[in-house]
């Protein structure tokens, strides 16, 4: 009887650690809060995350860094799947580094929908044409169809927003203010100019000053190559902004060698402009010029070919930048030239911005240049650039861009998401706010470079 009594007890015991094994098990199931917030049990299900090709580790910024953009387009008999994450990617205030003021980058507001706008402004923007009519045989055609087949090989978490909408404009400084950028620059048309796929957007800057201000961000505007562009309507175009802008606690303005806060405009495709015609506004003997005037600000120019710098020191420009987030597919977007950049910006009292970027990918809007496609890397990519630009000792950073969404350079948050047609690229493995961390810690890492680079060549370091 004891022995049958002793059995009993074992086998309880047994059957109790059995349970509290099983109940240990599911318990570490669970999903941790702070990574990256897949609902329970949905990242056992197959091709949940859309897993990126293999790559090899040796990793070559020009060639190996091309992706066959077809990767991202797939026939999947499937019920459309959208992953969300937690709201506890969210970094803390408190645990968030300082905001750097020398770290700007490029952000857009031409996006629209029907909630707000009425109808889908750049998210069905068409598929562009190439020049050669025997390529674009072989290429779709058309617009893209809204908000499941929109013109990006990435997908936002927001969705196919407005940028209208007050709360994506809250969201978008909050993320830029996670990553710990400073400065924001705007695209800019003047009031009732737009681009070709889109709507006059100035009227949103006042609502994009506040929002910027309530993260106490900066905004500087990047002008875009609008209709007619010369240099009698930009004296009148930089008024209008310094009038009506200038005294916002928001705007933008750099403080250069001689102690002067100046206000900084970069000039996109500024070289289509001829040097004669920048001359008459940009230095001091021009007929109009803008120098020594309550409009005087620091002029920054687009450097493509590495010709276009002696017609930027003709034009009377006060910096360049390069912009194009492709290694390789400029003289001025190739790491390899940047140091030559700023020896010959620091000869002739230039100031240097290279732009760097996370990766390239625009066959959405232009099936035909995949071969300037350049993969991600899950960020290496984007830590190389980062690591060539601090390199070169530069004055300013920036980056292309929060959520130029067409050319996939967008550092804003993206998730997965797969259609009976598509399956868009993600940031997988990692958590939609990848590369705002990224951006983050690299903030940081240049900040402390610059201060110590900054007092040895009289740079402004506050």
């Amino acid at each position: 009887m004891a022995k049958f009594r002793r059995r009993t007890c074992i086998i309880l015991s047994l059957f109790i650690l059995f349970i509290f094994s099983v109940m240990m098990g599911l318990k570490m199931l669970r999903p941790n809060k702070a990574a990256f917030g897949v609902p329970f049990g949905l990242d056992l299900l197959p091709e949940v995350h859309q897993r990126p090709p293999h790559l090899g580790k040796n990793f070559d910024s020009q060639m190996s860094d091309k992706i066959n953009s077809d990767t991202n387009i797939k026939n999947l008999k499937r019920v459309e799947i959208t992953v969300k994450p937690s709201k506890a990617s969210e970094p803390y205030v408190e645990e968030l580094p300082p905001l750097n003021y020398y770290l700007h980058v490029f952000y857009y507001s031409w996006y629209g929908n029907p909630q707000f706008d009425g109808k889908y402004i750049h998210w069905n923007h068409s598929v562009l044409k190439h020049w050669d009519p025997r390529i674009n045989q072989n290429n779709p055609q058309g617009t893209h169809n809204p908000p499941d087949d929109i013109s990006s090989s990435f997908y936002p978490e927001l969705g196919t927003y407005s940028s209208r909408d007050p709360a994506v404009i809250e969201t978008h400084m909050k993320q830029i203010y996670s990553a710990s950028i400073g400065v924001l620059a705007l695209s800019w048309y003047p009031p009732g100019s737009h681009d070709e796929n889109g709507v006059p957007t100035d009227d949103l800057v006042p609502t994009i000053l506040d929002k910027a201000h309530k993260y106490n961000l900066k905004v500087t505007f990047h002008i875009e190559p609008y209709s007619n562009r010369d240099d009698q309507n930009m004296y009148e175009n930089v008024k209008y902004i310094i009038d009506k802008y200038g005294n916002h606690p928001a705007f933008y303005r750099y403080k250069t060698k001689t102690g002067n806060s100046l206000p900084m405009f970069y000039v996109y495709d500024s070289y289509i402009t001829k040097p004669e015609q920048w001359a008459n506004l940009l230095t001091i003997s021009g007929p109009w010029s803008i120098r020594n005037s309550p409009y005087d600000a620091l002029f920054i120019a687009l450097l493509v070919e590495d010709r276009h710098k002696y017609d930027i020191l003709q034009s009377g420009f006060n910096g360049i930048y390069t912009y194009f987030a492709t290694n390789g597919f400029t003289y001025g977007s190739s790491y390899e030239n940047w140091g030559r950049l700023k020896l010959f910006c620091d000869h002739f009292q230039l100031i240097f911005i290279p732009s760097v970027g996370p990766g390239y990918i625009d066959t959405s809007i232009r099936p035909w240049n995949t071969q300037n496609t350049r993969n991600r890397v899950n960020g290496k990519y984007y830590e190389t650039a980062l690591s060539a630009a601090l390199q070169a000792h530069p004055s300013v950073i920036s980056i292309t861009s929060f959520n130029e969404w067409h050319e996939g350079t967008q550092i804003e948050k993206a998730v997965p998401k797969r259609t009976s047609n598509t399956v868009y690229l993600d940031y997988w493995p990692h958590k939609p706010s990848h590369y705002l961390e990224l951006t983050r810690k690299w903030s940081e890492k240049y900040s402390k470079e610059r201060t110590t680079y900054a007092l040895e060549n009289q740079l402004p370091v506050s």
